[in-house]
């Protein structure tokens, strides 16, 4: 398929994305909203700064030619550090999905998963709950309804179950993740570079991210010009023009960006029979068990259900009050 059908795809998809829509990026989990979309370019703002930035249609295209020539998906890992939104953006088409555990990006046969967070709808503002941890909450619910449903079979399902099931999975993967980043900055203090550390259901080792960001015009163009490159080469101070300035010359990267290095967490493996022997062992105990502490915790179950059913029901024939 060319890129060009994909890039209107995609278009397509951001065309009806809700106002406020919100993304984050795979790597540096930095969260940003779609401002503007053009034929050539979508412009983004970043909601920790607020500053607007265009994304190229001709960079959409590289990231989508790097997909199709990699087996299993392109490393996110070999992007430059201020590439990291186009994944975020581009796994709006109903084709592309990132995979966080294997840091990639990979075009899929079905429709897939996004790097959307949320929107300013203001649909589950009631169902914040500031004394108790969100993901608890919605992954006990996920938990009691993936137990009442066979889900083997979706299709067999009622349209309100899918429904169900479709915004528990939702709420809890964007809990979770912001669960994910709130543990990684715990876990920075606590980890040496490339010495994995293990749990009982897998391991996570700290690594480095070098970013890039050019020095003032001024600096760049007087060193480069002094190394004998023409300034019309890098009139616009373009960073992939400076880079292949740079590979035709001994000037060290240092003399044109200013470069620092940032810490981040990474799953290294994950030991699944322990966690599926850890599932099985809950739900023998859960079945078997009438202690006082079972009933308790069904009663938790059925009375968060209760609670998600009224925040979520309406009747049609009631009007919206102004």
């Amino acid at each position: 398929m060319p890129f060009s059908v994909s890039w209107h795809t995609l278009l397509d998809e951001l065309g009806e994305l809700a106002d406020g829509a919100e993304l984050i990026t795979p790597l540096s989990h930095n969260r940003f909203r779609i401002t503007d979309v053009q034929e050539h370019r979508i412009v983004i703002a970043r909601d920790e700064s607020g500053d607007r930035r265009p994304l190229q249609r001709d960079q959409f295209e590289t990231l989508y030619q790097r997909i199709q020539d990699s087996t299993g998906g392109f490393d996110l890992d070999r992007l430059p550090p201020d590439a990291d939104p186009y994944p975020a953006v581009l796994s709006l088409h109903p084709r592309f999905e990132i995979d966080e555990d294997r840091s990639v990006i990979v075009e899929q046969e079905t429709a897939t998963d996004t790097q959307l967070v949320s929107d300013d709808s203001g649909d589950d503002t009631d169902r914040v709950e500031p004394e108790s941890l969100e993901v608890y909450s919605d992954a006990l619910l996920l938990v009691d309804a993936l137990e009442r449903h066979d889900v083997s079979e979706l299709s067999e399902l009622e349209t309100d179950e899918l429904v169900n099931l479709y915004t528990l999975c939702s709420d809890v993967q964007r809990n979770a993740n912001e669960f994910r980043t709130d543990v990684a900055d715990v876990l920075l203090d606590r980890l040496h570079h490339d010495q994995p550390v293990h749990g009982q259901y897998g391991s996570v080792q700290r690594t480095s991210r070098r970013n890039r960001s050019l020095r003032d015009e001024q600096t760049v163009l007087e060193q480069l010009e002094a190394a004998g490159i023409d300034r019309e080469r890098v009139t616009t101070v373009d960073s992939s023009k400076v880079d292949e300035a740079l590979d035709v010359t001994e000037l060290s990267e240092s003399a044109v960006y200013e470069i620092d290095e940032s810490e981040y967490v990474r799953k290294a493996g994950v030991d699944e029979s322990v966690k599926e022997s850890r599932l099985q062992g809950l739900k023998d105990r859960l079945a078997a068990s009438e202690e006082e502490e079972t009933d308790d915790l069904r009663r938790e179950i059925e009375a968060l259900e209760d609670r998600i059913d009224d925040l979520t029901s309406f009747s049609t024939g009631t009007q919206l009050q102004n």
